[in-house]
């Protein structure tokens, strides 16, 4: 396969300077406000933006280092395959926030639901569209008795 490479549009500013005891999904992190600063190169991407209330930032897990293909992850005690969790250590460490969009200001987004580390690399924005987003679902595996501890969950050494 073809080698791929990403060069980040901008960085994501939030209250974390530790992984530890972050929220591990942006449920947990209601109330929690942050910035997207956007290169001034990508500005003109971000025309019509402010009409959204939420979008989707993909972003570059840049402290993540290494993986297992069998992670304990934080909803529960026990191994499972990488694939069927959202660890950050993965063969390519991409990470998908859905955030609220509070305001544009030129080239700084205010962001609600921040769930990563200050200073992460941001990859990508798209609107969050429910109509195009929201799927009914009939299973979420493992995590279907633990997901609504969520909100309550903090990351922790696990993945440092």
């Amino acid at each position: 396969m073809k080698k791929i490479t990403f060069t980040p549009i901008g960085k994501i500013h939030s209250p974390y300077d530790n992984i530890e005891d972050m929220p591990i999904q942006p449920t947990g992190a209601k109330g929690v406000e942050g910035t997207v600063e956007v290169d001034r190169k990508y500005i003109d991407g971000l025309k019509d933006l402010e009409g959204f209330s939420h979008i989707i930032l993909l972003y570059h897990f840049h402290l993540s280092e290494g993986f297992s293909l069998l992670v304990k992850p934080f909803l529960d005690d026990e191994e499972k395959g990488l694939f069927s969790t959202r660890a950050p250590k993965r063969p390519n460490p991409i990470g998908l926030s859905i955030m609220k969009l509070l305001d544009r200001d030129d080239n700084i987004l205010k962001i609600e639901g921040v769930d990563v580390i200050d200073g992460t690399p941001l990859l990508d924005i798209k609107p969050y569209v429910p109509e195009f987003d929201i799927i009914e679902v009939e299973s979420t595996g493992w995590l279907a008795k633990n997901a609504r501890r969520v909100e309550e969950v903090r990351s922790d050494e696990r993945f440092g």
